[in-house]
């Protein structure tokens, strides 16, 4: 598999991500706990050395799971987190207050996989929407929490162009996650960006968002049409698509099932043709 830098590690460019093995709504503990721990051990025996997550999964849960499953890790197991949220006790997304709890927010990240440093920590932006004094204080934090070495690399999620552009006068940034898929193409100026300056670009919801019925991904006709012409699931060409896009794409698709782990996992090695590539590039949401 093809790989690409990530806060001093080079990982795959199909990872994991943890979203989805706490309970629905990414809220309380799993449906099945030996599954969840058997689909982050089963990634790891097929190579898979980038997983990401967040302490307010679950809360906890997604972080605990990982340790439960995985420790003592693979030295070259990158554990990528983000800081920036919280949840209610009814299970509802928050926005930090206060940029100082971001500092404590990283270390309980650390405290609960049982690292002394994250491969890299995103700071995921829930109301800002373009640079702002906020921006300024938190993204401070951040630094102050890489240049002590708790984390590797500073990562920013859910931001403009501006946003990237903004930071990079302060620090270097290692990877940017934001909504991007074969429907949702909203973020592709941030992705040229980080393109351009050889940034890992990791796509959130790159099968679309759970929430939508029906899923816009995995219903386009084209995306249908495609997997059935190649005998392939809708997912996996959407998948595959997202790779191919830049170099510097990194997939952390996540699922709470064996079965589809080894599903997405095996699009690394899907080479779409021209046609069905020029089809999907046409699609739009």
């Amino acid at each position: 598999m093809d790989s690409f830098p990530l806060g001093g590690y080079s990982v795959g460019r199909v990872g994991f991500g943890a979203m989805q093995l706490p309970g629905p709504g990414v809220f309380g503990p799993p449906r099945d706990r030996e599954q969840a721990l058997a689909v982050l051990r089963r990634a790891v025996e097929l190579g898979v050395d980038h997983i990401d997550t967040a302490q307010f999964y679950g809360p906890d849960v997604a972080n605990q799971l990982i340790r439960e499953a995985l420790y003592p890790y693979p030295a070259n197991l990158a554990l990528v987190s983000k800081v920036g949220g919280r949840r209610d006790d009814t299970g509802a997304w928050l926005p930090v207050a206060e940029p100082a709890d971001l500092r404590r927010d990283i270390e309980a990240n650390l405290s609960t996989l049982g690292i002394d440093q994250l491969a890299a920590v995103n700071l995921r932006l829930f109301e800002s929407k373009a640079p702002d004094q906020l921006f300024d204080d938190q993204l401070s934090i951040m630094i102050d929490a890489r240049d002590d070495g708790l984390i590797g690399g500073i990562g920013l999620s859910a931001i403009t162009r501006e946003h990237l552009l903004h930071a990079l006068e302060s620090t270097e940034i290692a990877c940017v996650q934001n909504s991007f898929n074969v429907v949702d193409r909203s973020s592709a100026g941030v992705l040229e960006e980080c393109t351009a300056r050889g940034i890992a670009f990791v796509p959130f919801f790159p099968l679309g968002a759970a929430f939508l019925q029906p899923n816009p991904v995995l219903t386009h006709p084209v995306v249908a049409e495609i997997a059935q012409q190649l005998g392939r699931t809708p997912a996996q060409v959407a998948l595959a698509w997202t790779l191919s896009v830049a170099p510097n794409v990194l997939l952390i698709p996540g699922t709470s099932s064996v079965r589809h782990l080894e599903e997405n996992l095996a699009v690394a090695d899907i080479a779409l043709d021209e046609d069905s590539r020029e089809r999907l590039n046409a699609v739009a949401g």
